[in-house]
Formats: structure tokens, C-alpha cells, sequence
């Protein structure tokens, strides 16, 4: 939100702009994907980074240098982590500028660059979307003036409504019990630890783990909670007919709920309901508003899109999810059991440890995106 103002204020500095000089005025910007979508949600998140873009693009061009825009991606669409000619179709026009910088992250490392002719692949994409973006952006298009406010008002629906959710007094025993995020704890997939201080609220957490374990957990819930309390109040507010606009020609929009759409595709909430029942009596707080909102979400989406079933405009991803599937729900169910025997244990047993583990392992790397 202080974006613009920040980078007025340090070009005002006189060292500062002497020093940018001597790099041929151009600013890089880090965009952060991660904590932003922990803290407030993914569509309150996401707005606020398309803001950003712009107000500083502004500044910019009013100060006479140029931007290069560094994404910080992680590998779940949660984190940032699209399909990166959609993506940068959908940025604000001006912001890739023949320049772009990304981080690539954990199990995205591996997918994208552990074969040769993958790795070449995903360089043409990447290279192919740049040039895109840069030298055919989309046109202007006047109908944003009256979208933007309007997702001022989506953004900040969802935002209270998930912050509703994680900021209940009960929420972190609830993440805690209801999630194998103690055995990601055990796990060396970091160079840092879960979280940063002694884990009373959300934002003491870090992303990777948050993410990670909703996702172990089959709920993939930072993907979407929030959304469909939005979009539901956007349809009520502003009327079909005008977000079904928005979500066809708008490609922030559009983008956006395409990887939410995929996220709620990857989801069991059969399977998130059996791992949420290990938190005793907090699964019923819980466990059915996250139900709840669920529905509300894929509904939403299922609406705006005219369509029947989730992916349905993407039956390659919709095939490719359905094959796995019958590999990672065992393995999902086992992981319960086997989770709630090493916490009977006193979470002292090594060879359930090593099971659980593997069962961890097994469910990421079947269901991709994890983290």
C-alpha cells in the first residue's frame, strides 16, 4: 500500500538518485507472493500487488527511470506460482518492459529444469511470454476504470473473511492438530525453520510450511478461502452479468481464477475431513466453515465461467489430475492413520516418522504445486 510513496521518498534522496544514475536509472522492485497471501488471503493479495505495479509504474514515469519488476514466486499457485504466459499477459501494461526476474522455488526446480528438454522448454515459454508481453501488450481497455473498484470491494470482503477464519483465538491449535505441519516440522526441506518466533498467530509462520501443509492435508485451503465470500457478494452487489464481464475479458481476473480453479480441482475435502478430525473437538468450528466456504468458492467460479464441472475448459489438467489421484489418496489415508498413532506415541517413534515421511514425500510429489 506504501509502495509508490517508499520509492518517491528514496529518489527524492539525493545520494540515492546519484547512485541510480550510475545505473541507468533503472530500479528493480521485489514483488512478494508469499506472506502477502498467508496474511491477508489470495485475492486481497494478489489485488494489492497489481496496485502496487501501477502506482509505482507512475512514479516511474514521472521521475524518469525505469522498473524491473522481481517476482517472487514460489511453486504453489498460493505463492504466485502460474502458468507464466497468462501471468505476465495479465500484469499491468508497461511492467515487463522486455526485463523480467523471478525466483524458482523447491519441487519447481526440478519439474521445470531436471531434463535438458524440459529446461530448454520452459526458457522459450519464459522468453516467448517476455517478448509477448513487451512488444504486443493488451490494448487499454476502459472498462478497468469501473472493475478496479469494484475489486477494491471483492478484495477487502475476502480479506475479512479469511481473516475471520485464521484469526480465531483456536485457529493455530486447529492448523496444528489438523495438519501433519509437525511432521514438515521433523523434515530437512528448508534452509530455515517453520516459523519464525514461538507460533501464536499466523503471520509467525513461514509460507513454504503453511502452504505445504494444507496441501498435504488435501484442503490446499490459502488457495481459496476468502474467495468465495467475495465473489458471492460481488454477484449480489454488482450482478451477474457484470462479473461474468470482468471474468471473461479482464485477464487479472480471469488469470486468478483460473489457478484457484485448478487448486479446488487438486482438493478431497473427503480425505481433508479425515485429517481434520484428529483435532478433536475443534473439527466441528472448524471443519465446516472450511466445507462451507469450499463450495461457496467452486460454485462461484462454476458460475461466473458458465461451466458444469472444475477444469472443464482444461481437460488435459482435468485427465492428468484424475489419473494421479487414485496413486496419492491412499497414501493420504495412511497418513492419517499413521499420524495419529505417532502422536499417541508421543511423536517418539522413529519408523513411523520415517513412514510418515515417505507418505509426505509420496503426496508431493503427486500432486505437484505443494509448496
Amino acid at each position: 500500500a506504501h509502495a509508490a510513496a517508499s520509492l518517491r521518498a528514496l529518489l527524492d534522496d539525493p545520494v540515492y538518485r546519484a547512485h541510480l544514475a550510475h545505473r541507468d536509472d533503472r530500479q528493480m522492485i521485489m514483488l512478494g507472493y508469499s506472506d502477502s497471501a498467508k496474511d491477508g488471503g489470495i485475492l486481497a493479495a494478489r489485488w494489492a500487488l497489481q496496485r502496487a505495479q501501477v502506482d509505482l509504474l507512475e512514479v516511474a514515469e514521472a521521475e524518469g527511470i525505469r522498473l524491473t519488476f522481481f517476482h517472487g514466486r514460489g511453486g504453489s499457485a498460493c505463492r504466485g506460482g502460474s502458468k507464466v504466459t497468462p501471468a505476465l499477459m495479465a500484469s499491468p501494461r508497461g511492467a515487463v518492459a522486455g526485463r523480467l526476474r523471478v525466483t524458482e522455488q523447491g519441487e519447481v526446480i526440478h519439474r521445470k529444469y531436471g531434463i535438458r528438454a524440459l529446461a530448454l522448454r520452459n526458457l522459450e515459454q519464459t522468453v516467448g511470454a517476455t517478448l509477448r508481453a513487451s512488444l504486443r501488450p493488451r490494448d487499454p481497455d476502459p472498462r478497468e476504470q469501473a472493475w478496479a473498484p469494484r475489486m477494491d470491494v471483492l478484495a477487502a470482503t475476502s480479506r475479512v473473511a479469511y481473516r475471520a477464519f485464521v484469526g480465531d483465538a483456536d485457529f493455530v491449535a486447529y492448523f496444528r492438530s489438523a495438519t501433519p505441519v509437525d511432521v514438515i516440522e521433523r523434515m530437512a526441506m528448508s534452509s530455515r525453520p517453520a516459523s519464525r518466533r514461538s507460533m501464536h498467530g499466523v503471520e509467525d509462520l513461514r509460507a513454504i510450511p503453511w502452504v505445504f501443509a494444507w496441501t498435504q492435508m488435501r484442503s490446499i485451503l490459502p488457495g481459496w478461502y476468502g474467495l468465495g465470500s467475495a465473489l458471492e457478494h460481488g454477484i449480489a452487489e454488482f450482478g451477474d452479468a457484470a462479473m461474468v464481464e470482468m471474468t471473461c475479458y479482464w485477464p487479472f481476473l480471469g488469470t486468478l481464477l483460473d489457478d484457484v480453479e485448478m487448486m479446488l480441482a487438486k482438493a478431497d475435502l473427503g480425505i481433508a475431513e479425515a485429517f481434520s478430525r484428529l483435532s478433536g473437538d475443534l473439527h466441528e468450528r472448524f471443519f465446516p466453515r472450511i466445507e462451507r466456504e469450499f463450495r461457496r468458492t467452486r460454485d462461484a467460479i462454476l458460475r461466473l465461467k458458465g461451466a458444469e464441472s472444475l477444469l472443464a475448459g482444461d481437460p488435459r489438467l482435468a485427465q492428468s489430475i484424475r489419473l494421479r489421484n487414485p496413486y496419492i489418496d491412499p497414501m493420504s489415508v495412511l497418513q492419517v492413520d499413521l499420524l495419529r498413532r505417532w502422536r499417541e506415541g508421543g511423536r517418539r517413534d522413529e519408523a513411523l516418522l520415517t513412514s510418515l515421511v515417505a507418505c509426505v514425500n509420496g503426496v508431493a510429489g503427486g500432486l505437484q504445486n505443494t509448496g
